[in-house]
């Protein structure tokens, strides 16, 4: 049999990507430094893989932001905006454009936008969205996927390149233009794919493996035309390529027939999300197709149980046979760890039952070895397993008693919406269109290094608190002097959104070196949640007392979301994932309470992964979407009618999930909406959202500084949206990444803005 890795991490496993970037963005180093990083990656890659035996080794799975981007460049899916910056280029092919596009671009007299960026299907991965555009003509731009190929060839190691789909590729952009439509945008971009394939073919690739997620989704029949066009084309330009059309992150469902009939040389299918589908892909299968079975998780950091996956790889064999068969990872590595084996402070209770990518690379290989014989490993996984399913330190019976005795009125404001609101307009006295942030202010060197030096014993937890302070009460100063009106601490004592409160909660562990990218240089350490979860002590309390002391304006409490938290943690597996959101959703609970009773009367409780959380099937999403409103509610509505709860999500599309926000019953929800030029807030227009709304009025994901007068524009389509007495001005996200002068800069843009809506209409 086969083995098939379909992506593998690609930033370093001490990070080395994401630093190359960022000092190749600051000028620190050379592109030559940045691409040499790259290659070694790259290189260190390919060669582990080729050293566990892997068969399938991917090559174009790597990226300097994602692969979304890269397929853009690769095909000239350029914008329009952009098109004078390339021409100004001297190598137009450079990185200057790539980067312009992710990140937006404000030197030599261009003011570029960035592209939208948005979630990569239920995943915490950003990618950028791909603009199609009447105008475009399209045609083999950069041809990455090819160089790298030849790249691994040099090495003398064999690779299959990994490319996004046509199909899923258009799905996940936009069109721009009315008069355009899918079909239109797939004939154009077809022959660009077949030229990449034929040079693919020329440098001496046998196997391609082409992405096509969107066939785990709800598809129309004019989506299913377009998959029977692309790949009918494909086969007939390309026939000697052997095509693996891969799909992930769900069932193929109604899908199945389609997809087992593309004249493709083999499917992959996601086992670890889907296992039911098998017996439905077994019987519809053609005879002259191969399958790959995801059966190790490349979503999550667990150990693989043998028997399980055993299970369902001899019933393939016992249909297709072995030579039909491949084993393989459920999708890309990217969403999982480098290497279990660096991580030498981890509970050796909990360890024994983890793998990261490194250890799934070899579980592959060893459910290989199972089928040929070596019953030995079996024996081995077997003992993990049973000592996983008996171990005390993961259950705790108050933990379940408490969950079991949450009722319906716990989930409710003592008021609604309306009457709560003239209470807090009454209370709070803030000005028409208030201004504030989302939470997080620039993490400078000081501040990252004062957390390093007191996690290594340097400095004292004394030092640490007063330097903390200090760092609070010059950012509350800072902030009152730029008229902001709700006010933030700064974060400065967080490291993450999720792990700093992972840290203070029973049943979560950390890492040193779990690294998972985000988007682009963006890399988040997830929380292990391995147990019962609960709160035994006070998380943010004092932080926030200690800033409300220092101003008359109300000081925003700032928490993280129950979702949230447990979408952005790799969740224990043993247990209904919502069981461990309601545990979260209780601690949190606790520390809402204890704000409110410490004088905080204005507290965020952030939910930005809410929708990330979304099954991607129509079918599954009403159950969800309740469990997810009823955590959010159990968490925040044991306040009082004059305390203002706050919740922000970002990059996400609202339009299907509207009324499930609204049943949310934030005082006030901020949303990412500049990118979309405002786009997001016709969903709120539409459903007559009640609520309070602050949408984005700039974009923190991007260096530049956007002017007073854009952010008045933004600001005006607002207006035209949403009734002007629920509208507040704020970033689109927290401002954790950016440095003091750019946010300082925009900021004041920002609230002069406000100002002068402020004035046109009082």
């Amino acid at each position: 049999m086969l083995t098939n890795i379909p992506g593998y991490p690609r930033v370093g496993s001490q990070r080395a990507l994401k630093k190359a970037c960022e000092n190749y963005w600051a000028g620190k180093i050379s592109l030559e430094r940045l691409e040499l990083t790259a290659r070694e990656l790259r290189r260190e890659n390919w060669e582990l893989l080729k050293e566990k035996g892997i068969d399938l080794i991917p090559s174009n799975d790597f990226s300097f932001y994602d692969q979304v981007l890269d397929m853009s460049m690769t095909l000239g899916v350029i914008p329009s905006r952009f098109q004078a910056l390339q021409a100004s280029l001297a190598h137009p092919r450079c990185l200057e454009l790539y980067f312009a596009m992710a990140r937006g671009y404000q030197k030599n007299n261009f003011d570029l936008t960035a592209l939208e960026m948005t979630k990569w299907f239920d995943t915490n991965y950003h990618y950028l969205v791909p603009e199609f555009e009447k105008t475009q003509s399209y045609h083999l731009y950069q041809p990455k996927c090819v160089e790298e190929f030849k790249e691994a060839r040099q090495l003398g190691i064999h690779t299959k390149p990994v490319l996004v789909g046509p199909v899923t590729f258009i799905l996940s952009g936009k069109i721009k233009d009315d008069q355009l439509t899918q079909a239109e945008v797939l004939q154009k971009l077809l022959p660009v794919y077949i030229q990449l394939l034929q040079e693919l073919k020329r440098a001496g690739a046998t196997w391609v493996q082409i992405d096509e997620p969107a066939l785990v989704t709800d598809l129309g029949q004019a989506v299913k035309e377009l998959y029977h066009t692309a790949f009918t084309v494909i086969r007939q330009a390309v026939p000697e390529l052997k095509i693996l059309l891969t799909t992930y992150f769900g069932g193929l469902e109604d899908n199945t027939a389609l997809t087992v009939q593309l004249p493709v040389a083999a499917v992959h299918i996601d086992l670890v999300r889907a296992p039911q589908q098998l017996d439905e892909v077994l019987a519809l299968l053609p005879n002259d197709k191969q399958l790959s079975l995801g059966v190790v998780d490349g979503r999550n950091i667990w150990k693989n149980d043998y028997e399980a996956s055993l299970a369902l790889i001899n019933k393939a064999i016992r249909h297709l046979g072995k030579e039909r068969v491949i084993i393989g990872t459920s999708c890309s590595l990217l969403h999982s760890p480098y290497d279990l084996d660096l991580e030498t402070e981890l509970n050796p209770d909990v360890k024994q039952w983890m793998a990261f990518a490194k250890q799934k690379v070899g579980e592959v290989i060893a459910l290989s070895d199972v089928i040929e014989g070596e019953t030995w490993l079996l024996e081995e996984n077997r003992k993990a397993m049973e000592s996983r399913k008996t171990s005390p330190i993961i259950h705790k019976p108050a933990v379940k008693a408490r969950l079991k005795e949450v009722t319906e009125k716990d989930m409710q404001r003592n008021s609604p919406f309306a009457v709560r609101q003239a209470i807090q307009h009454e209370s709070l006295r803030l000005p028409l269109f208030p201004t504030t942030t989302i939470g997080s202010f620039p993490q400078t060197k000081e501040i990252r290094q004062l957390r390093a030096d007191l996690k290594k014993g340097i400095i004292s937890e004394e030092t640490y608190r007063a330097e903390i302070r200090e760092a609070i009460t010059d950012t509350i100063y800072r902030q009152e002097s730029l008229g902001l009106d709700v006010l933030v601490h700064g974060e400065f004592e967080r490291n993450d959104m999720v792990e700093y409160f992972g840290e203070q909660l029973d049943g979560f562990l950390f890492t040193q070196y779990g690294w998972v990218q985000s988007y682009g240089s963006r890399c988040v350490k997830p929380p292990v949640i391995f147990g019962d979860v609960q709160r035994p002590q006070a998380m943010t309390v004092n932080w926030s007392k200690y800033a409300q002391s220092l101003t008359d304006k109300p000081v925003k409490g700032m928490l993280t979301g129950p979702i949230t938290i447990l979408q952005w943690s790799f969740v224990r597996n043993d247990q209904p994932r919502m069981d461990t959101a309601f545990q979260i959703a209780l601690a949190i609970r606790d520390e809402v309470k204890e704000l409110e009773e410490a004088g905080i009367t204005v507290i965020q409780v952030d939910e930005p992964a809410l929708r990330e959380g979304l099954p991607l099937r129509q079918s599954a999403r009403a159950e969800y979407l309740e469990k997810a409103v009823q955590a959010f509610r159990l968490a925040v509505c044991t306040v009082d009618d004059n305390t203002q709860i706050h919740t922000h999500m970002c990059y996400a599309e609202f339009n299907d999930i509207i009324e499930h926000i609204a049943a949310m019953d934030a005082d006030v929800i901020t949303i990412e909406t500049s990118r979309s030029q405002m786009e997001i807030l016709e969903a709120f227009a539409a459903f007559k959202y009640p609520n309070e709304t602050g949408p984005g009025v700039y974009d923190i994901h991007s260096p530049r500084v956007p002017s007073v007068a854009e952010m008045e524009t933004l600001l005006k389509k607002a207006v035209q949206l949403l009734p002007v007495q629920n509208i507040w001005v704020n970033p689109d996200c927290g401002l954790k990444t950016r440095n003091w002068p750019e946010t300082e800069s925009a900021l004041r843009n920002m609230v002069t803005a406000a100002k002068n809506l402020r004035s046109s209409y009082n």
